[in-house]
């Protein structure tokens, strides 16, 4: 039971930090200046109470203490003496930046420390060397960028869509493009970097295991995100642009939120695999 809820919380805590720097983000490139902010906010003060639930569920496995008297002092060891310690504090301390000032820059860098910050509970800051270490940050970074862009324009395309709301959402797609060609560089990229170091250069007996498995559904749901962002690129945005010629904006932005909400949700199903991933060895069976 208690690992599952590590799990959970794992997840819950990764998706919203995720969320919160990919909007924030996307309100930098997009000009969304006045859009997000409560958003921002709510996801910050929930990454935060996820993160103090996450330390005391870790602190009490690792000391075996339940009493919150007996378990102080192993908390005070694990937040002075540990750099998942001072990884947890910093992420706090950004996460209370974004509560109070959720401004553009200020939000978008402040929550990209915050989702940096998880890459110390990765396999990559328990290699000795920092490639590893820097490439769980860059595969965070990406990830998030994309998952949170999917959010923002799933709400921007909700509710009644006239033509200024399709032009700002053609236009935000439009803004995307560049981004999310980075991010699929970035994320492909850093992925081969992480399963190299975490397997080695080998498949074999690696995916008949558990981890292999995982990891095999992971990539094929990653492709299956390609190619609806690609279904997004060459004909959805397109689309938005042709309804702004011939009036049709509630069909164009319901196929646009349509296909995006069904790569949000793929996205969140690998979120939920790499967190089952964090918990497992590559050699389990």
């Amino acid at each position: 039971m208690g690992e599952l809820i590590n799990i959970i919380l794992r997840l819950a805590l990764y998706v919203d930090l995720l969320l919160l720097f990919g909007v924030a983000l996307f309100r930098v490139y997009s000009f969304e200046r006045g859009r997000f902010k409560p958003m921002l906010r709510g996801m910050a003060l929930i990454g935060a109470l996820l993160s103090v639930a996450g330390l005391l569920l870790m602190t009490s496995a690792m000391s075996g203490e339940t009493e919150f008297t007996d378990l102080w002092p192993h908390l005070q060891m694990m937040l002075f003496e540990t750099d998942v310690g001072l990884a947890w504090a910093v992420r706090i301390l950004v996460l209370i930046v974004v509560m109070i000032r959720p401004g553009l820059w200020i939000a978008s860098t402040a929550s990209a420390v915050a989702l940096a910050s998880l890459a110390w509970n990765g396999h990559g800051a328990m290699d000795e060397g920092v490639l590893h270490f820097l490439s769980d940050i860059l595969h965070l970074l990406a990830a998030g960028a994309w998952l949170g862009a999917m959010l923002a324009l799933v709400l921007m395309a909700r509710g009644l869509v006239d033509e200024t709301r399709i032009r700002l959402l053609a236009d935000a797609v439009k803004r995307f493009e560049w981004v999310g060609a980075f991010v699929v560089v970035t994320l492909t990229l850093s992925g081969v970097v992480n399963y190299l170091f975490i397997v080695g250069p080998r498949l074999d007996d690696v995916l008949l295991g558990t981890y292999g498995m995982l990891l095999a559904i992971k990539v094929l749901l990653f492709a299956g995100m390609l190619v609806l962002a690609a279904l997004n690129r060459f004909h959805l945005g397109p689309s938005l642009q042709q309804s702004l010629r011939d009036g049709q904006h509630a069909i164009a932005a319901n196929a646009l939120r349509r296909s995006v909400l069904v790569e949000l949700a793929i996205a969140l199903v690998i979120i939920a695999l790499v967190a089952w991933l964090g918990t497992l060895s590559p050699d389990a069976g």
